[in-house]
């Protein structure tokens, strides 16, 4: 009877683990051509991504990548340029469709997807925001952040509401119509998260979303994100090649190197116990947040 009541225990932690689970990426491999065989028969062998690339002469992005991403929590996806970072993070809402391998968001793998379905995850489930902010010119600073909106056909007086929340939110509700050339770095990011949020996706990717921001600024902006968190409990991924700012950010952390993973875990784990010399020189100079 023990037996069978320790078995159920641990049955159900199994379940209650699996359901934390957001996202999740399988054996994910990208070669950049048309005709990736030769590459994906090495890799299947075991060769590194840079053996492969010197014997076929393909790029590489990604040489099989597993990992998962829970409900609710930060993880930052960390490493050097050319470790595969951005590649990664573009795969999970299908701007770069993978060579091989599955990427599942609630069970779910989104390359099974025809186009129709893929627009609706995108529009309701997955926000991205980028680097260079990629904010239409053209528009308003209103008509950005309601773009996603109006692309999915939502009221007028809902649409407004809902706008002019978040602009509220990021502190930015006094540069409703102004355009996007007429502000600072700092404020068209902030442009650029309110628009991710407006759509209320469970899963937000950020891609280097601070990187091209002064210090004082972005440590701001890392502030705002923590805050905005702690409210909504997105799922979000965050790219990022400062070890400082996935440490002050992320609950969980993925480091690629070559295109592979190289150590996952928790900030505390990655620096008590690395996995290699090259995580342990990667973290060396890092700071956990007090």
């Amino acid at each position: 009877m023990g037996n069978r009541v320790g078995c159920d225990a641990n049955m159900q932690k199994v379940v209650t683990a699996m359901s934390d689970i957001k996202l999740e990426l399988r054996n994910l491999v990208k070669v950049f051509s048309n005709r990736p065989e030769p590459a994906l028969t090495l890799l299947n062998q075991g060769l590194s991504k840079a053996e492969v690339q010197q014997r076929t002469g393909l790029s590489i992005g990604l040489a099989g990548v597993s990992a998962h991403f829970k409900k609710g929590e930060i993880s930052c996806v960390m490493g050097l340029s050319g470790s595969g970072k951005s590649t990664l993070i573009r795969h999970i809402n299908r701007l770069i469709d993978p060579t091989s391998g599955e990427v599942l968001l609630d069970g779910q793998n989104l390359l099974a997807l025809d186009l129709e379905q893929l627009r609706q995850v995108r529009r309701h489930q997955i926000s991205m925001v980028f680097q260079s902010f990629a904010l239409l010119p053209q528009l308003t600073v209103f008509d950005n952040v309601a773009f996603g909106l109006q692309v999915r056909g939502e009221d007028k007086a809902q649409t407004r509401e809902q706008v002019m929340h978040w602009l509220a939110t990021v502190g930015l509700e006094k540069e409703a119509q102004r355009y996007p050339d007429e502000l600072s770095g700092g404020m068209r990011q902030r442009v650029g998260l309110a628009r991710a949020l407006a759509t209320d996706a469970e899963v937000l990717l950020m891609d280097e979303a601070f990187s091209a921001l002064d210090p004082l600024t972005r440590y701001e902006l890392q502030t705002q994100l923590q805050q905005l968190q702690a409210n909504l409990g997105k799922t979000i991924i965050f790219v990022t090649h400062d070890v400082q700012e996935a440490f002050r950010l992320g609950h969980h952390i993925l480091m690629l190197r070559d295109g592979q993973v190289e150590q996952a875990g928790t900030p505390q784990g990655l620096l008590d116990t690395p996995a290699s010399d090259y995580v342990a020189q990667f973290v060396q100079r890092a700071q956990l947040p007090t």
